[in-house]
């Protein structure tokens, strides 16, 4: 499967909000590093961290673009509130190796009437 489908598959998993499910597409020594975040290792405490937000947050991606350039894709996105961002995924034999994803912390903290750190 291409970067590119997979993505539209993980974007489906990640709007059913069932962290088993999205860690499926990590490999075991995958990162995440959501730059507003520190970075995640591991597909286990990548799963933990999609349970953490999840739990926290309703959270929907709409798909914007998805470009891919090789073993990488990139999602643009946007949320019913008017939240907006993107991700860089790397894949290695279909699954995901590395992620980094850029979003404002500060406006999704505030829509959700989360606690904002100080």
């Amino acid at each position: 499967m291409e970067p590119k489908q997979i993505v539209q598959k993980w974007v489906e998993a990640f709007n059913k909000g069932d962290a088993d499910e999205i860690a499926e597409f990590y490999s075991e020594d995958a990162v995440n590093h959501q730059v507003a975040n520190e970075p995640v290792v591991g597909k286990k405490a990548i799963k933990q961290m999609f349970a953490d937000e999840f739990a926290a947050a309703e959270m929907v991606c709409i798909v914007e673009n998805i470009f891919q350039d090789s073993q990488w894709a990139i999602l643009e996105w946007k949320d019913p509130i008017g939240l907006r961002g993107c991700g860089f995924f790397q894949f290695e034999n279909d699954v995901i190796v590395f992620q980094r994803g850029y979003w404002d912390k500060l406006s999704f903290l505030q829509a959700h009437n989360l606690p904002i750190p100080s």
